[in-house]
C-alpha cells in the first residue's frame, strides 16, 4: 500500500528525509541531496506562488552571490534530466543574472501538488508573498486537488479562518485586489471593506483610504456606520439626551440670550462642540454683535 508523505508545519517537515516511501504517482522517492546543478537545466516552477520579483533587489542578491556564491541551496524536483525548482526561485533568478552555470540545489522527486505546497510554505516563512498571491495559491490549491480548508490547515500550519480571510480577499474588485498587491492600502483595509455588500461603497471608501491616508481604525468605523446607520443615529440621540447637568442649563441660557435654538454634543469623554444656527446673514451679524458685546 502506498504511503502518504506527511507535509508536517513547515518547509523543515516539508523536507524531510522521504526514503524508501511511496509518492502517490507510484515513483519512488529518492533521499535529498545537495549537488551542483547546471543552471540551464533547471526551469522555474509554473505554479510558483511569486509572481512579482523586485527587480533592484535581484540585482543587489546578484552582485552579493558574484562575491559569496550561494549559501543556501535552492531546492528542485528531478524530473527526468531536468530539474524543476520548488524553492529559491529569487536565488535562481539572482545566479542567472551573476552569470553562474551551476548551482548548489537539493534534489528531490515529489508530487506536482508537494512542490506548491513547499513553494508556498517557504514564501509564506519567509513573508515574501503579498496577501493576493497567497489567496490565489490556496484557490488554486483547493481547486486542483480538491482540498478542503481544513485540509489546507493541517497541510501548511495556518489557521482555517487565516485560509478563510485570505480567500475572501478575492472576492473584492479588482482595482481594490490591485491595491492590495501593490501595498497601495493593507490587508486590514481590505478586510474592512470585504464587509460592505457593495461594490461602489468598496470603492468609494478604497480611494478615501488612498486620499485621506486612512488608518484602519478608521475604515473600520466608516464601514459599521454604513452597515449600522440607525445604531449611529441612536447613539448621537442617546448622547445629546444624556449632557450633565451644567450642559443643558448652558444650553437652555445661551439659546435664550441668542434668540436661536443651540445645540450641544458631548462625548463620554467631555469633548464636542457648541452648535449655533443661524437663518441668513443678517441673522448671523446679529448673533455676533450678542456674543461681542458680552462682557
Amino acid at each position: 500500500m502506498a504511503k502518504k508523505v506527511a507535509l508536517g508545519r513547515g518547509l523543515g517537515a516539508l523536507l524531510q528525509n522521504m526514503e524508501g516511501q511511496e509518492l502517490t504517482n507510484n515513483t519512488k522517492s529518492i533521499a535529498a541531496e545537495i549537488a551542483n546543478v547546471p543552471i540551464d537545466a533547471i526551469e522555474p516552477n509554473p505554479n510558483q506562488p511569486r509572481t512579482e520579483f523586485d527587480e533592484k533587489a535581484l540585482q543587489e542578491l546578484s552582485q552579493s552571490i558574484k562575491q559569496y556564491g550561494i549559501i543556501v541551496p535552492v531546492t528542485v524536483n528531478k524530473i527526468g534530466g531536468k530539474y524543476q525548482l520548488i524553492a529559491g526561485e529569487r536565488r535562481y533568478r539572482a545566479a542567472k543574472l551573476a552569470g553562474l552555470k551551476e548551482i548548489p540545489a537539493y534534489i528531490r522527486i515529489v508530487t506536482k501538488h508537494e512542490i506548491m505546497e513547499m513553494a508556498l510554505v517557504e514564501n509564506i516563512q519567509r513573508q515574501d508573498l503579498n496577501p493576493i498571491e497567497t489567496a490565489l495559491t490556496f484557490q488554486n490549491l483547493i481547486e486542483e486537488y480538491n482540498f478542503t480548508q481544513e485540509q489546507m490547515s493541517e497541510r501548511i500550519g495556518k489557521s482555517r479562518s487565516t485560509i478563510t480571510n485570505f480567500l475572501r480577499l478575492l472576492k473584492l474588485p479588482a482595482e481594490i485586489q490591485l491595491n492590495l498587491r501593490n501595498g497601495i492600502i493593507s490587508m486590514g483595509h481590505a478586510r474592512a471593506l470585504i464587509s460592505l455588500e457593495k461594490q461602489e461603497e468598496q470603492l468609494r471608501i478604497m480611494k478615501m483610504i488612498i486620499e485621506k491616508d486612512l488608518s484602519v481604525r478608521q475604515v473600520e468605523a466608516m464601514v459599521n456606520q454604513i452597515k449600522h446607520p440607525q445604531e449611529q443615529k441612536q447613539a448621537k440621540i442617546k448622547a445629546k439626551q444624556t449632557l450633565p447637568e451644567f450642559h443643558t442649563d448652558f444650553k437652555q441660557a445661551i439659546s435664550k440670550k441668542l434668540d436661536t435654538s443651540v445645540d450641544i454634543t458631548r462625548s463620554t469623554r467631555g469633548k464636542g462642540n457648541i452648535i449655533i444656527p443661524f437663518t441668513n446673514d443678517k441673522d448671523f451679524e446679529r448673533i455676533v454683535a450678542i456674543i461681542e458685546g458680552v462682557k
